[in-house]
């Protein structure tokens, strides 16, 4: 399971991500902003967004909220300390698909999250997308162009998905790695360059190196 966790409090967002990861075998990443949790939840698809309701720039249901808007199907758990009948109204009001408590038992997130988890709200995603004439087939993680097919290792198919998902726009290599690797690995913006470099020698079977740019000081990015 992929999670989102939107959570200001650096101690309790510590702990649940942490937790998630060690008794749900999840994997998280952790957010500390509303704007960053919008950001994250338009830009890669998560099984469940876990929002705290008090955030900086954007509380979570303002979140929650302008996400259903713009036509967001995931599922939503709303964090809160407010329990008043009226409050979870609104946060259910705003498109939150369930609603904890704090504080509250690490086993009953877990729940929460298996349960909404067990409903059908991942969105329908291409099993195979082109770019530039290069295919991407999800399912076996290859590339193909004119009926040739190369296996990519998961770290590079998941670099070049990401960059596919988000054509046109430039990843730093610190989002790359927290998208990819996740916040707390091991590895460094080295890590990225190699991983890159390993892609680029597999496309240049099809003479086509050059769909993952670099931007030089920054990250990289592909094109249509």
């Amino acid at each position: 399971m992929n999670i989102l966790l939107a959570e200001d409090d650096l101690q309790l967002g510590e702990l649940i991500s942490f937790m998630l990861k060690k008794k749900g075998g999840y994997q998280v990443e952790w957010v500390k902003t509303g704007e960053d949790a919008y950001d994250y939840a338009s830009s890669v698809h998560y099984d469940v967004l876990v929002l705290d309701w008090m955030m900086p720039n954007g509380d979570g249901v303002d979140v929650c909220r302008d996400l259903r808007k713009e036509g967001y199907g995931g599922a939503i758990l709303m964090l809160t300390a407010k329990d008043a009948v009226e409050d979870r109204v609104v946060g259910l009001d705003a498109g939150a698909d369930d609603y904890l408590v704090k504080p509250f038992e690490i086993d009953e997130l877990l729940a929460r999250l298996r349960a909404l988890t067990r409903r059908n709200y991942a969105p329908i995603v291409e099993e195979t997308v082109s770019i530039q004439g290069v295919e991407l087939n999800r399912n076996g993680q290859t590339i193909q162009m004119d009926g040739q097919s190369i296996q990519l290792s998961p770290r590079e198919f998941q670099l070049l998905d990401l960059l596919v998902q988000n054509k046109g726009q430039v990843l730093t290599r610190d989002v790359m790695l927290d998208r990819i690797w996740g916040y707390d690995a091991d590895v460094t913006a080295k890590t990225i360059d190699a991983t890159v470099k390993l892609l680029r020698k597999k496309l240049d079977v099809f003479s086509r190196p050059d769909i993952v740019q670099s931007v030089r000081g920054v990250g990289y990015k592909v094109e249509e």
